[in-house]
């Protein structure tokens, strides 16, 4: 799982310190909104219930005028008025006069508009403010109804409702209309409600009404009939309550609805609010306070991100650098940014990596210094342990009276001498080292006639570079310590291969008495430490001399041969050996 980075940790860390302080201002606004829309709904219904009060106030005060005109003398003289003709006479005439003046006084002593009529059964006349009218008895007797009595009417093009209360004397008699003494009748429409819900309405945001299911509704007059109807069609899927506060969703938008009964007229005084209008105060408070995060939340993210921009990645780059570093690789540099402190760092780490550098660089010459010093010291420790062997055959020869193995020897001799004193180069082709092996060769058969000896290397082997004299001390050892200990013995055979890797591998094998097991064993061991006196030189010369072209796993090992004695192999990797030269022509040319 891949390791978070020092701005991620810092926007998680932000996140979860606003998260706490989200949801707790998310619940202390919710307990907000809740005990708001508690208060709102209990003002709204106990404001409903005033403007309830008001209205029922009127009407009361309204039906209570025909008890009291009743009672009136005037009135009562007018109930007992008999008259044989159709008309009146003076003294009639001036009771009417002053029972319409009392009838105008009563209506104009309140702020609604109503009418009151005057009937007579005796006289079969109805008096109102202006007029004294005949009036048919079976009509008013329909009308005649105990309580508040509400029809629908027009008045122009306008629709209206008609509110009437009868009032009845002597109480309780049956046609009234016909047998009563006197009828009094209120009337008022309901613009005078209508007034009074443009006045309440003017005092907020309400948007007040009545309703009753039998007859319909009565709008204030800027009322948006279309979304009270609206608001009708949701509250009548259930029974109205007398008095409550709802919130009913129309078109996505939450309204407050509160509903009060009037048990007088048994009209429904119905307001209702957009929670929308109600919450505004909240929703700018809510929507200040979310923008006060997202900004704060935005600038921590700009200081979290410059934060890892001028720290965290000058640091990452530092890292990477030293893990460079430590895998030697002194290319590495850091480019700074800006002028700040990380810059002079990566400005510091840069010179010191160059004196690294340039510090590895001598010290790498050096140690090729000391290889080629190395390398001419081993080969000349090989050169005078052969040439000494050499000159002691041309003295047993000469002994011997062998003036031809000693002219051979002589000529041989000097073909190796030549070969040897111009090695002042560090590779010679494998040819070349053949040739010479193969002069030895023929120099210890004309010693020992038993000696025989065969070469089957390849020619893409023969072209190799290998360095000088490796060959012919693993040949000088099998003649000495192989073919001369044993009479039988007199094979060495010379064989090699190379494979499509570059891996080189060289066998010299003989048929001697060869070695056990352990004491190879013993013989590699010794090769991989240091020359002592019971190591011999040339074999480790040469197994230094190819660990040092060729790496730790270049060098001579030791396995039974097939031929019966032993085989002494030399292993190498050409391209590593290429690599190598490559890097020391390299730095020569650069010193």
């Amino acid at each position: 799982m891949p390791r978070a980075n020092l701005f991620t940790k810092m926007i998680l860390i932000l996140i979860l310190m606003w998260i706490p302080v989200a949801l707790l201002y998310g619940y202390s606004n919710k307990t907000t909104t809740d005990v708001l829309r508690q208060e709102l709904g209990e003002s709204n219904r106990n404001q409903l219930a005033f403007f309830q009060s008001q209205v029922n106030t009127n009407i009361e005060m309204l039906a209570s005028w025909p008890n009291l005109l009743i009672h009136d003398p005037d009135i009562e003289s007018f109930r007992k008025l008999y008259t044989n003709g159709g008309y009146f006479n003076l003294d009639e005439i001036n009771l009417v006069k002053r029972i319409q003046n009392k009838l105008s006084i009563q209506e104009s002593s309140s702020n609604w508009k109503s009418r009151l009529h005057l009937y007579s059964p005796s006289l079969r006349r109805v008096v109102s403010e202006n007029d004294a009218r005949a009036y048919d008895p079976a009509e008013l007797q329909a009308q005649i109804k105990p309580g508040w009595q509400v029809n629908r009417a027009k008045d122009g093009s306008e629709d209206i409702f008609r509110f009437s209360w009868f009032t009845v004397a002597p109480y309780g008699i049956d046609n009234p209309a016909l047998k009563a003494e006197t009828i009094v009748e209120l009337e008022f429409d309901s613009r005078n409600i209508q007034n009074m819900l443009d006045k309440f309405k003017t005092d907020g945001r309400h948007d007040p009404f009545y309703y009753r299911e039998d007859m319909g509704v009565i709008y204030n007059r800027s009322s948006e009939h279309e979304l009270t109807g609206q608001l009708l069609k949701k509250l009548k899927r259930s029974p109205l309550p007398e008095s409550d506060n709802l919130t009913v969703d129309i078109d996505g938008d939450s309204y407050m609805v509160s509903i009060a009964l009037s048990k007088e007229t048994g009209w429904y005084l119905i307001d209702y609010m957009p929670m929308a209008d109600m919450l505004e105060p909240i929703r700018k408070s809510n929507l200040l306070f979310y923008s006060a995060i997202l900004t704060l939340l935005v600038m921590g993210s700009v200081a979290a991100y410059l934060l890892y921009v001028q720290v965290q990645i000058p640091i990452r780059q530092l890292i990477r650098g030293f893990q460079k570093l430590e895998q030697e690789d002194y290319a590495v540099r850091i480019k700074p940014k800006g002028r700040n402190e990380f810059s002079f760092l990566s400005d510091r780490f840069n010179r010191m990596v160059d004196k690294i550098q340039n510090l590895f660089e001598h010290v790498y010459l050096e140690q090729l210094h000391v290889k080629e010093a190395r390398l001419k010291q081993l080969q000349s420790q090989i050169n005078p342990h052969f040439f000494y062997n050499c000159l002691s055959f041309v003295t047993s020869m000469a002994k011997l009276g062998r003036m031809d193995a000693v002219v051979a020897m002589s000529h041989s001799l000097s073909r190796y001498y030549r070969y040897t004193t111009r090695q002042e180069r560090e590779l010679v082709p494998l040819r070349e080292e053949v040739e010479f092996v193969q002069h030895y060769l023929e120099i210890q058969k004309m010693r020992m006639s038993r000696l025989d000896y065969t070469v089957d290397l390849p020619s893409a082997l023969l072209d190799l570079y290998v360095p000088p004299l490796m060959l012919q001390p693993l040949v000088e050892n099998a003649v000495i310590h192989g073919i001369e200990p044993h009479a039988e013995a007199g094979m060495i055979r010379i064989s090699g291969l190379l494979d499509a890797a570059g891996s080189v591998v060289l066998r010299v094998e003989d048929n001697g008495g060869g070695l056990e097991e352990s004491e190879r064993a013993k013989l590699d061991r010794r090769l991989a430490e240091p020359m002592s006196e019971e190591t011999g030189c040339g074999l480790w010369n040469v197994n230094q001399r190819l660990q040092l072209r060729g790496g730790r796993e270049a060098g001579v090992r030791t396995e039974e041969s097939e031929l019966g004695g032993l085989t002494v192999l030399l292993k190498w990797n050409e391209n590593a050996v290429k690599e190598s030269d490559g890097e020391e022509t390299l730095r020569r040319r650069s010193v």
